[in-house]
């Protein structure tokens, strides 16, 4: 398992936002940590500490400044996603992203469009490629969601899915809807399930709150689930867990893999 960092950005700036609230609606968006540090500044700091393959992701328009950035601040170093689409995808990886992040651009109306993946699996490359496949529960499970995670697609997380999916892309990148930004533990379901059937390497992320919850996903997540934390970190105002110490415990794993 490696600690996979994340600089989230929304309005031009660093925050760290429970992800079930964000809709057009500012009143309803509920924010857990903003800061005028420049994203620049979060990308320098993981460069600092060897943490490759982080994201950048965009949360809605005005962002794309603040991305490059991160991404001048560490070319190579981190991928990026949020508005990824086949007409600008070289040009983000021109900007010094490793990899692309994809959600909304693969569906239409709902629904996986197979024509668009194909092509940009073959513009970027499978090997440059990230699937967001970012899910909520709903009646008989986990479903993706588009669109700022508003809207569910008819494409549900089971291993089938993911078996075929894997043939498109590097890596998979599931943010656990129901509990992002909220500290309140990991989805353990999803966790297993991600981890009994992924066929390549996947980063989790939502809920955690501890090193209880590191824990639990180095311990069941088979060696295929890579972490990443948000508001948890007391680098984005959190209360559980010091950045310093996930990068020690990071170091730990990676050295005794």
């Amino acid at each position: 398992m490696r600690f996979r960092p994340c600089i989230d950005l929304h309005q031009g700036k660093v925050k760290q936002i429970v992800g079930s609230t964000l809709v057009d609606d500012p009143a309803v968006v509920r924010t857990n940590f903003a800061t005028d540090l420049p994203p620049s500044h979060y990308a320098a700091l993981y460069h600092r500490d060897g943490l490759a393959g982080g994201h950048v992701i965009m949360l809605g328009p005005g962002n794309e400044a603040a991305a490059c950035d991160a991404l001048a601040a560490w070319p190579g170093g981190m991928q990026v996603g949020g508005g990824i689409t086949a007409e600008n995808a070289i040009q983000w990886l021109e900007r010094g992203a490793s990899h692309l992040i994809v959600t909304s651009h693969v569906f239409h109306d709902g629904v996986l469009d197979r024509e668009r993946l194909a092509h940009l699996n073959l513009l970027v490359g499978r090997k440059r490629l990230v699937l967001d496949l970012s899910c909520r529960w709903r009646q008989d499970g986990y479903y993706v969601v588009t669109d700022r995670w508003q809207k569910f697609t008819s494409l549900r997380i089971c291993p089938e899915t993911l078996e075929d999916l894997g043939a498109y892309c590097d890596e998979f990148l599931i943010h656990a809807v129901d509990v992002e930004g909220k500290c309140m533990g990991i989805d353990a379901r999803l966790l297993d399930l991600l981890a009994a059937s992924t066929p390549v390497t996947t980063t989790y992320a939502g809920g955690v709150a501890s090193f209880a919850d590191l824990e639990l996903i180095r311990r069941n997540g088979r060696l295929r689930i890579d972490v990443t934390v948000g508001s948890a970190l007391d680098i984005f105002g959190g209360s559980g867990l010091r950045y310093q110490e996930v990068v020690a415990y990071h170091a730990r794993l990676v050295s005794a893999s």
